[in-house]
């Protein structure tokens, strides 16, 4: 199931059905504007008819708003095919889903054929038949005709067909006005009955290009695509709560056998009892997870359809048809942060363990329903809905400061790898001098601690504890920071090479680099060194993995690959996301992320900083006031302030503070 979801969700590259997940079959619109394949909204409307005696509308199954059929007294059955084809959606489909168009003046006889061609001025589909006749009349016969290949393969052919879109509320009446006071377009028949009072309605024709001057459509598609990336996040969160929840019920019984050494009989009804309701509820977690995750892989394709079809628009659409589905497409955006919103306030995750009796150690007294049961607890939702409808792209830099940790002399550093600890104290890694140095909040030189290799990178686990990558090792160094002083606790010793790491929660790492073979991987370990997962990538030549950081929800990893010049992105299976290789990227080494998921990607190189959005798309690049080879990264989330340590001026930390 979660990786059938996945799939679906990889395919990008064309609209597809809310209901179903796949690519549209003979897409009919509703008022709304959102569009379903017609067996998919024939079967919603069967279903809520089932629910309802008398049914004189359907709800849209995306947004909830009605919809009522152009002819009301046909039966539920008819009522999918009354609502219109999407002729814009249908022309950016691929040639195998399209519809077969049928002649207008055959099919109103009741004799159904298909249709050859398309007059641009009378807009009607005719066969060959009806088009020859069509070209013989004196009245018709300098009419354009296109073919139905012509408007299927070219979205431009089908706005040369309508000069506007006609009203959602007064079927095929034309849009001629725009309400200010509402921020609605309206055709004659709204006016009359609904904004005539109105202070500000405006004639589209007189005021259609100052409209369209404000309308912005850039801003809103830019905003659909931040709401997609929010629900492919939900996604993740979900599948990833999932996969691990089933272990915590698995865990369950292995509790209950350690406790049934020293007790038995009444033990033996708990752990059935236990196992039976852990399998209950995970089983009712599952259905309710998944269906969590359809409404939300409904509304990230409502959602991409909506911003493609807003795209085709501007790109091949006149200026009224822009303003209008821009005003269209600006409705559905409000709904779209509204239903995200209630998912990210309704979102919580479940864990289970068994509750045992404080009186455990007198059983023998207790009867079988004092013993203990299982307990659920869910946690609130800690995600923040970061998207608005006027998002900052851009942030700026102020270098605050550039230093060198002072107190001490070295033999020339290179400073690999940094972190911050409680306190604000930093910790960074000295590759050339196989040690650790720690510094105050002030940068002070407070201590040091030699480590049996170089060290590459660091990361905070809990507390005060800090793990150290050995390049080219097989070793990870596990240190405990107390007051001025760093202790070895252990070391690990890993099956691969390591280069990066980064804290995964719940005492486990992600560490990356190769295999004897000069395979390139990641792999999740917990402190005590068990490999829970490792995952490959095939790189297209000689190729090694560099640092990694893991976004904020612990569900995607960013991992620098300098060789190829690129940061690649994975979510927890393994499975990658998206690759980011722009020219001026070079040498990429060091990366985090920031409060808000936004990546940060070091070009050694190419002397500058890349900053991302958590999809990938480039926000922003910073080479003004940056070291001419940073090195390695590290941000302070709660202070909006970075480090950055320098390759060529290898005693000197860079700070910079945003603006």
């Amino acid at each position: 199931m979660f990786k059938m979801a996945a799939a679906k969700l990889n395919s990008e590259d064309e609209p597809c059905c809310p209901i179903c997940l796949e690519q549209f079959s003979i897409p009919r619109q509703l008022p709304c504007a959102h569009s379903f394949c017609e067996k998919c909204l024939h079967s919603h409307i069967t279903t809520e008819a089932t629910k309802h005696k008398k049914l004189t509308y359907v709800k849209c199954p995306v947004c909830r708003n009605s919809a009522s059929p152009s002819i009301k007294d046909k039966p539920t059955s008819e009522w999918a095919i009354l609502f219109p084809v999407n002729s814009v959606l249908q022309s950016i489909l691929p040639a195998k889903s399209k519809v077969d168009r049928l002649c207008h003046a055959c099919n109103n006889e009741g004799v159904a054929v298909r249709a050859e061609g398309f007059c641009v001025v009378c807009k009607e589909a005719m066969c060959g038949e009806c088009l020859k006749f069509h070209k013989k009349q004196t009245i018709s016969k300098d009419h354009t005709i296109l073919s139905v290949s012509e408007l299927d393969c070219n979205p431009e052919n089908v706005f040369k067909l309508a000069e506007g879109f006609t009203c959602s509320e007064h079927h095929g009446e034309d849009i001629k006005y725009y309400c200010k006071d509402h921020s609605v377009p309206c055709c004659g028949t709204c006016f009359f009955d609904v904004h005539k009072i109105c202070s500000k309605v405006l004639d589209l024709k007189k005021e259609l290009y100052t409209l369209l001057s404000d309308s912005k459509p850039d801003e809103i598609i830019t905003d659909m695509k931040k709401i997609e990336i929010h629900l492919k996040m939900f996604v993740e969160i979900n599948e990833s709560y999932l996969n691990e929840f089933k272990p915590q019920v698995n865990r369950l019984t292995d509790q209950i056998r350690e406790v049934r050494k020293k007790i038995n009989s009444l033990l033996d009804q708990l752990e059935k009892r236990i196992k039976t309701e852990g399998n209950r509820i995970y089983k009712e977690e599952v259905i309710k997870k998944q269906g969590e995750i359809h409404q939300c892989l409904s509304l990230i394709h409502a959602v991409r359809n909506s911003h493609r079809l807003l795209e085709a628009v501007c790109k091949y659409g006149n200026s009224l048809q822009k303003f209008l589905m821009v005003e269209k497409t600006r409705s559905q955006l409000k709904t779209y942060c509204t239903l995200v919103g209630e998912k990210y306030e309704k979102m919580d995750a479940m864990t289970v363990e068994v509750y045992y009796s404080p009186t455990i150690k007198s059983i023998l007294s207790l009867s079988f329903s004092e013993l203990g049961k299982v307990v659920t607890t869910a946690s609130s939702n800690i995600l923040t809905l970061t998207c608005s409808q006027r998002p900052t792209k851009y942030c700026q830099f102020e270098s605050v400061d550039v230093i060198g940790p002072k107190g001490t002399i070295f033999n020339m550093p290179l400073y690999s790898g940094l972190a911050l600890l409680p306190g604000d104290k930093v910790m960074l890694a000295d590759f050339d001098n196989n040690q650790c140095i720690l510094l105050s909040s002030t940068y002070q030189f407070i201590t040091s601690h030699t480590l049996t290799g170089q060290p590459w990178a660091i990361c905070i686990l809990d507390g005060q504890d800090v793990a150290v990558s050995l390049y080219n090792q097989n070793k990870i160094h596990l240190l405990s920071v107390t007051g001025d002083i760093i202790r070895l606790v252990r070391t690990i010793t890993t099956k691969h090479k390591c280069n990066g790491i980064a804290a995964a929660g719940k005492g486990e790492m992600v560490v990356n680099g190769v295999s004897v073979d000069n395979k390139s991987q990641w792999s999740l370990i917990n402190t005590n060194g068990d490999v829970r997962c490792t995952h490959w990538y095939d790189s297209p030549y000689f190729s090694h993995f560099n640092h990694l950081v893991l976004n904020n929800m612990k569900t995607r990893v960013y991992v620098s690959v300098n060789s190829m010049h690129s940061l690649l992105c994975f979510n927890m299976n393994g499975r990658k996301q998206f690759t980011y290789s722009p020219d001026n990227l070079r040498g990429p080494m060091g990366v985090d992320v920031d409060k808000h998921d936004n990546i940060y990607v070091l070009g050694c190189s190419s002397g500058n900083m890349h900053r991302l959005s958590p999809d990938g798309s480039v926000l922003q690049v910073l080479t003004s006031g940056m070291p001419r080879y940073p090195r390695a990264i590290c941000i302070h989330k709660s202070k909006d302030m970075l480090i950055i340590t320098n390759k060529l001026d290898r005693t000197k930390l860079h700070i910079y503070q945003w603006k």
